[in-house]
């Protein structure tokens, strides 16, 4: 842990979590890392953002069907879909542990939200969560077609967000704005700020490569704009004509420096982005809003920017 950075309150709920053996995220075992993953979320999330309602469905996929879990906010709507996509490492998580987050984006942008039970890797590695993204991203545009639409997700719900808003951009539907909170879109791993951020707080190198390795284990398959997005950028079209985005990392995250990168790439490209840095937090501070006051503070700047962006 990198002392004298991380706010405080991350920094004691951090140790407590580290003490607990809640942390590693990563097992030998990956049921065992889905169960403790699983019961993290639940405990870490506080208590529940009220919605209005709440309904399960399913969606047909190209290979597959997709389990989706529809929230409609308690007062009047503002005629915004976002299609959320939840962390976990493409191998960890479900729709009750995006409950929480789900929940949040709801009721903060007065939004409907589908969240997404994308299929996980190892059983099914890449191109299986990013196709599963982009088939609820066709879904949710016939939900109300007069609705901006907006991706969005954490950690690897934020690569995959992007990976969706560049399918979505050659294949449709038409999305108006991404949301990446701290995204993983560097399967080379090749970033100084996985080497300065290797021992986390929170996310670990470790973490990282456990899960890169069982989400593409495939070599071939690393250069993949869906995967990588980076690679995007030196690709015929490049970034050009993808959705707007608001992009956050923090400051202690492996994942910062490629955050950063696509952030400053999607600028050179034309495309309006807003990059939010997140000083002393940590990777997955989203979820970890009720500990720490500058955590949630930094959520609430990036849906604001999200809130600002569709405005525009």
């Amino acid at each position: 842990m990198t002392a004298g950075r991380i706010d405080p309150e991350l920094a004691t709920a951090i140790a407590r979590l580290e003490g607990d053996g809640w942390l590693p995220l990563w097992r030998d075992d990956v049921a065992d890392a889905r169960r403790n993953y699983r019961e993290l979320a639940l405990i870490r999330r506080g208590e529940a953002a009220e919605v209005g309602t709440v309904h399960d469905d399913v969606v047909s996929g190209p290979d597959a069907d997709v389990a989706v879990r529809v929230y409609e906010p308690a007062g009047e709507r503002r005629g915004v879909t976002v299609v959320w996509l939840h962390g976990g490492g493409w191998v960890l998580g479900d729709l009750d542990t995006a409950d929480g987050a789900a929940r949040r984006v709801c009721t903060h942008l007065e939004a409907t939200v589908v969240s997404v039970d994308y299929r996980l890797a190892p059983e099914h590695p890449h191109p299986a969560p990013v196709t599963d993204a982009h088939t609820a991203l066709r879904w949710a545009a016939t939900l109300r077609p007069s609705d901006r639409l907006v991706v969005g997700g954490d950690s690897a719900g934020g690569g995959l967000a992007a990976g969706a808003a560049l399918l979505a951009r050659d294949w449709g539907p038409r999305v108006d704005a991404q949301l990446l909170l701290y995204p993983g879109l560097d399967p080379a791993r090749g970033f100084p700020s996985i080497v300065e951020n290797a021992a986390g707080p929170f996310l670990t190198r470790a973490d990282v490569d456990w899960f890169w390795d069982r989400y593409v284990p495939e070599p071939a398959l690393r250069d993949d704009p869906a995967v990588a997005p980076l690679r995007a950028a030196g690709e015929p079209g490049g970034l050009a004509d993808v959705a707007p985005a608001v992009v956050a990392t923090a400051e202690l995250d492996p994942f910062r420096d490629e955050t950063r990168a696509y952030a400053e790439a999607l600028d050179a490209a034309g495309v309006p982005v807003r990059l939010l840095t997140g000083p002393t937090l940590v990777h997955g501070y989203f979820g970890l809003a009720a500990a720490s006051a500058a955590a949630r503070a930094e959520g609430d700047r990036a849906l604001d920017a999200l809130a600002e962006l569709l405005a525009t």
